[in-house]
């Protein structure tokens, strides 16, 4: 008995026809989108301050507007995170549009993990909720799910413990359902999308995936035929490694064992992922809490030709005092000049500057107004990339934690029933995985400096103020040496960043991978926009791109 899943979303933003795409490609059972992130919730809760009725995800109901009659037509349930802040209120604009359009669809929703009144000053607080609301909800009869914060992985997790009769004691087939829910929740990531060998195949318009759950907690990775993009054990294994940090993976319903997973290609554009173990779930739930951290502005200096650091300089300067009565200010010169340059692009700098305070005021005209005035005495070539504005408002992310049993988690059916979620039985608290024996290392021979991306894939991402890269090797041979070379000093040298950060190097042979987490890069989160690069995307990138001894025989 196999369960087909699949995904239309992997943020909110995505490609708005991949609802009408993953309906008509092929057979599916339940087709999710993942619309929620650290800065949505931001987005969604300002979105409310203007609206008490918003705080969902609007293009979410502009698809299901084409695609809830195919659904209905084809028997596919769907399941979403687009509730954001308010999933009962999407809901009830749901029925409505159901109502307008003929169909005859059940609409549920899963509430309980808004927290906002209990974190005073927070624009939104909500705990990361698994996926048994959305099961129940499915179980008397749902057709449509709208849930607000819940893990990625429990729309899937969800809909695979509805349909196999899993309860909380399933741990092993539970944290095979989280896996495969984690290749799923980044949509086309699993299928080309930024990865590192992405000329492996045409990722011109990669297809969305799905995956093929069974009733043991297996599954394939896949796609439906005739989409582009391509799925092997290197796609799953970089979806695998975003985001995440050592061999426990934890949520809510389970802790996911990721140094069992197994991965195997299992014919063209299919990956069996099995061997999953899973372990009880930790007794606390994650909360995601975003305040309103003040405002920001920010001004590019472009520093032309000759004397560029000196240029630099005179800018900083030139405008000490105004910065001494703003609460941080940070310079970052972009050296992206050239030497004799062909263009007047290519010969320039880029001397960012970027300033928050509690006050906008002290980051709006009286920042904007001291730069602009420096147009005609200033350095030689004067100019900036935009004129500064007024300042905006960011946003913090913080991450707190309260026990399972303080948060009422509850399905809301189509009639109004509304049927709590107890929380689970057996937890246990996460601890650290004994570091595993690391392979044998390769036997001495010619080296070659190289890009370190010429024998390893990386893709990275955010959580929080930490950045995560994880680190894969494509063969054996390069794993034998990846696992000794690329330790956690090693990285420090090779982004220089993160030299005085911690930086966390967790082990997993079964996927011949690396992962590191380096904490606090990312100042308070994405945003606040601390670094340029905030989410730290291509911060694997970088480091596949730096150059190290490699063994001749890798090459």
């Amino acid at each position: 008995m196999t369960l087909r899943i699949g995904n239309a979303s992997g943020f909110y933003g995505d490609r708005f026809d991949a609802m009408r795409e993953m309906l008509t490609g092929g057979g599916l059972d339940v087709l999710t989108g993942d619309y929620l992130a650290e800065l949505t919730m931001l987005i969604l809760g300002r979105d409310r301050l203007k609206d008490p009725e918003a705080g969902y995800a609007r293009t979410f109901l502009a698809q299901l507007e084409e695609c809830l009659g195919l659904a209905h037509e084809r028997g596919v349930k769907i399941v979403a995170n687009a509730g954001g802040l308010n999933p009962a209120g999407l809901a009830v604009r749901i029925r409505q549009l159901a109502g307008r359009l003929g169909v005859p669809v059940r609409v549920a929703h899963v509430e309980g993990d808004d927290l906002t009144a209990s974190h005073p000053g927070s624009l939104a607080a909500h705990a990361y909720l698994g996926g048994f609301g959305i099961a129940e909800c499915l179980k008397q009869g749902a057709d449509v799910v709208v849930t607000g914060r819940v893990t990625d992985a429990a729309l899937v997790t969800g809909p695979a413990a509805a349909h196999f009769g899993w309860g909380p004691g399933d741990l092993d087939r539970l944290a095979g359902a989280v896996v495969a829910g984690h290749v799923l929740e980044c949509g086309t990531q699993a299928t080309g999308g930024n990865y590192a060998f992405f000329a492996d195949g045409d990722v011109t318009r990669p297809g969305f995936p799905l995956a093929e759950l069974h009733e043991d907690g297996s599954s394939v990775v896949t796609k439906h035929p005739g989409t582009g993009g391509f799925v092997d054990v290197g796609t799953v294994t970089a979806q695998l490694l975003y985001e995440t940090q050592g061999a426990r993976y934890a949520g809510p319903d389970v802790t996911a064992r990721l140094d069992t997973v197994r991965l195997t290609q299992d014919g063209p554009d299919r990956v069996r992922v099995d061997g999953v173990r899973g372990e009880a779930p930790p007794p606390a739930l994650k909360v995601g809490r975003n305040t309103l951290g003040g405002w920001r502005n920010e001004v590019v200096f472009v520093l032309t030709g000759l004397d560029v650091d000196a240029k630099a300089a005179l800018v900083r300067r030139q405008l000490e005092p105004v910065l001494a009565k703003i609460a941080d200010a940070r310079w970052e010169l972009a050296r992206t000049d050239h030497a004799d340059a062909a263009t007047e692009e290519t010969a320039s700098a880029l001397l960012r500057l970027v300033v928050r305070d509690p006050d906008q005021a002290a980051v709006g005209k009286a920042l904007s107004g001291a730069a602009v005035e420096l147009a005609l005495g200033s350095y030689p070539g004067f100019h900036v990339a935009d004129l500064p504005g007024r300042g905006t408002p960011y946003g913090v992310f913080e991450a707190s934690y309260v026990p399972q049993e303080a948060v009422t988690h509850t399905a809301v059916l189509d009639d109004g029933r509304r049927i709590p979620v107890a929380p689970p039985a057996d937890t246990r608290v996460l601890d650290e995985v004994p570091q595993p024996l690391l392979p044998e290392p390769l036997p001495a021979g010619p080296v070659r400096r190289a890009p370190l991306g010429l024998v390893a894939g990386a893709r990275s991402g955010d959580k929080g103020g930490d950045a995560n890269v994880g680190v894969w090797a494509r063969t054996e041979p390069a794993w034998r040496w990846l696992a000794h070379e690329l330790t956690a000093d090693r990285f420090r040298e090779l982004i220089p960043e993160s030299r005085d950060l911690p930086v966390t190097r967790h082990v997993l042979p079964g996927l011949r991978a690396l992962n590191f987490v380096v904490g606090g890069v990312l100042g308070r989160g994405v945003a606040a926009r601390h670094r340029f690069d905030p989410q730290a995307k291509a911060l694997g990138e970088w480091l596949r791109s730096r150059h190290l001894d490699i063994p001749e025989v890798l090459l």
